[in-house]
C-alpha cells in the first residue's frame, strides 16, 4: 500500500535562510511554496510551506511559522537526522564546499555498509549525505543481519542501559 515517501516536513527559522542551504548548497530545488492563512480546522494563521525535490520526486518540507513558537534546539545525531543519499563520489567534494562555506562537517563515517559525513543546516537540524557500499542491500537484509532477533534482545536488556 505504501509506495514511498512524498515529503518529510520540519520547522524552519527562516524560509530564506532554509532554501539557501537546501536549494544553493545541497543542490535540491524549491519546486513549490505557498502559504497558508487557515488551517484545516479554520484557525487564522500566516505559515509559508516550502519544498525541495530529491532526485526521485520526493520532497524536504519546511514550515516558516513565525507567529507559533517552536523550540529550536541543537540535536544529537542520534536524536534527530536527516539522511540523504549521494553517490560515493560526492562526499569528497561536499566536505570541500562545506568548509568553503564555513558550514562545519565531520566525516567521512564508516558505518560498514555506507560511508557518511554530517553538519547542520540553519535550523540546527543534522544532515547526513551517505553513500551505499557495494554489500549495502545485503547488510540490510533481514533474514541475514538478524533484525528481529537484535531488536527482541534490546528489548530485554535497555533497562540495564537506563530505560525508565
Amino acid at each position: 500500500m505504501i509506495k514511498g515517501l512524498h515529503h518529510n516536513a520540519y520547522r524552519c527559522r527562516d524560509s530564506e535562510e532554509t532554501r539557501r542551504f537546501y536549494e544553493d548548497f545541497l543542490g535540491l530545488p524549491l519546486v513549490n511554496a505557498f502559504e497558508i492563512t487557515e488551517t484545516k480546522s479554520g484557525r487564522q494563521t500566516h505559515v509559508l510551506h516550502s519544498f525541495y525535490r530529491m532526485d526521485d520526486g520526493s520532497c524536504l518540507a519546511f514550515f516558516d511559522a513565525p507567529a507559533s513558537p517552536f523550540e529550536f534546539k541543537p540535536q544529537n545525531d542520534y536524536d534527530l537526522h536527516i539522511a540523504l543519499e549521494v553517490p560515493r563520489e560526492a562526499l569528497e567534494p561536499m566536505i570541500e564546499k562545506a568548509r568553503a562555506a564555513g558550514v562545519d562537517v565531520r566525516g567521512i563515517v564508516d558505518h560498514v555498509i555506507i560511508d557518511s559525513i554530517y553538519f547542520r543546516d540553519p535550523n540546527g537540524y543534522v544532515i547526513e549525505l551517505t553513500a551505499k557500499r557495494p554489500d549495502h542491500d545485503a547488510g540490510m537484509d533481514p533474514a541475514r543481519n538478524g533484525a528481529r532477533a537484535n531488536l527482541t534482545r534490546w528489548q530485554q536488556d535497555k533497562a540495564g542501559y537506563g530505560a525508565k
